[in-house]
């Protein structure tokens, strides 16, 4: 049930950006008066299809993907017939290189357009949830495997990244940080300020979502928030707010720090020393063999930030064109070697991103930055993506002459080939995740 859940996320998060995206095209297409044959969503074999006008609408049965057909445009379907005869007037190639522009920018500006809506709803709707800085300085962080290969140590106090102030827990493991050139976290560790430099493709550390969220946390003091039944939390008579300060006269003061030294006396019995409205209270307990005592921590109250409809739209559009700078750095570095290829996902890696449960926020979420990538990518001077058409044609603006129909014919021929095999080795680094965790 849980791949069904992420397939279909996928596909539907997929058919909405194609669908959009080949629309743009259609749209821009027929407002300069050329024909359009085909418009499909999904690859062929055809499952369902209808023709309304000239043009035949239908759904196709690999939906990773779609396509428009322009008439008398050299295009992924390599139906090169028509180009033998003189251009007719509702031809891609009849037409001024201007308006063939705009068709070809038609996709992606659809998706730009589609990314920063969606951003800026969620930005309005939902506004801003985190941890502030002045938390993280207040209370420290849990530093996980990953930090501590780095130099953090639990309770850390992080300053700023790279001498900059940031505002949230969540900047300190943005791509926007680990992708910097020479970066470096300023800690407070016990009234002492130290440099945590981020190596050179620590990126690269991190294979999968989850385990940036094993990085860094902000920890959190311990309340009980929650007994749970049958436990030794509630044979020992805890209660809702009550404060463990010490286990066998070891101070503890957040979550972490607890389960640290509970786990040192798995199956034992401990004496706690609980702080309860003020009162210190003693109780001995005996611990699980899971090293637990059987209760929910409260955690510590998020930051929450809402935005006025302007404000959003900024906000929106900012966290949008993000995305693509982000993905446009790593890309740079991608061929520098400092970023691993691995981390190029295919349909697989797309789905696990989505998750096993139906979130309709974080479903926005994904396809507002799925819908910003495909934009980007589709841009990338390719032969077979938009812009490889963008740039054949801002080539005959510039020259004032037109590649042949051959050149263009063969140089779709390369693209498909250079996108088959980006296709094949994305999914082969999805299975191998699969494989290697």
């Amino acid at each position: 049930m849980d791949t069904l859940i992420m397939v279909a996320q996928l596909i539907l998060g997929l058919s909405i950006l194609v669908g959009l995206h080949e629309l743009g095209h259609l749209l821009t297409a027929k407002m300069f008066g050329m024909r359009v044959e085909k418009f499909s969503i999904g690859f062929p074999p055809k499952i369902v299809g209808f023709k309304w006008g000239e043009t035949e609408y239908s759904i196709g049965a690999i939906p990773l993907g779609g396509f428009v057909k322009i008439s008398g445009m050299v295009d992924e379907s390599m139906d090169t017939e028509q180009l033998s005869s003189e251009p007719q007037p509702w031809e891609f190639r009849s037409k001024p290189a201007w308006q063939r522009l705009i068709v070809m920018l038609g996709g992606i500006f659809v998706n730009v357009i589609t990314g920063i809506v969606i951003f800026v709803i969620l930005v309005h709707q939902r506004g801003e949830t985190f941890y502030s800085r002045d938390q993280v300085i207040e209370n420290g962080i849990v530093a996980y495997e990953i930090a501590k290969e780095i130099g953090f140590q639990d309770g850390d106090r992080i300053l700023d990244i790279s001498g900059e102030p940031y505002k949230s827990l969540g900047e300190l493991s943005s791509g926007d940080a680990l992708l910097s050139s020479e970066g470096y976290y300023t800690v407070d560790r016990n009234g002492e300020i130290i440099k945590i430099e981020i190596p050179r493709g620590f990126i690269n550390s991190f294979s999968n979502e989850e385990s940036m969220g094993q990085f860094l946390d902000i920890r959190h003091p311990i309340k009980v928030m929650e007994i749970s039944p049958g436990t030794v939390a509630e044979q020992s008579g805890l209660q809702k707010g009550d404060r463990i300060i010490a286990v066998n006269d070891q101070e503890v003061n957040y979550i972490n720090e607890l389960q640290a030294t509970l786990s040192q006396f798995k199956g034992e019995q401990v004496d706690l020393l609980v702080d309860r409205n003020g009162d210190k209270i003693e109780k001995e307990v005996q611990i699980s063999e899971q090293g637990t005592l059987g209760f929910v921590n409260a955690p510590l109250d998020p930051v929450v930030q809402r935005y006025a409809i302007g404000e959003s739209i900024v906000k929106g559009t900012e966290r949008a064109f993000g995305v693509v700078i982000i993905n446009a750095r790593a890309l740079g570095k991608m061929f520098t070697g400092e970023v691993s290829a691995k981390n190029v996902s295919g349909p697989i890696g797309m789905a696990k991103i989505y998750g096993s449960r139906w979130d309709w926020v974080k479903f926005w979420s994904i396809t507002g930055l799925i819908s910003m990538i495909l934009a980007f990518m589709n841009l990338l001077p390719i032969p077979a993506l938009d812009g490889g058409h963008v740039m054949f044609l801002l080539y005959e603006m510039v020259s004032g002459q037109a590649p042949s129909d051959k050149f263009l014919e063969n140089a779709q021929k390369v693209g498909m080939v250079m996108l088959l095999a980006l296709m094949v080795f994305a999914i082969g680094n999805d299975i191998l995740k699969i494989f290697t965790g």
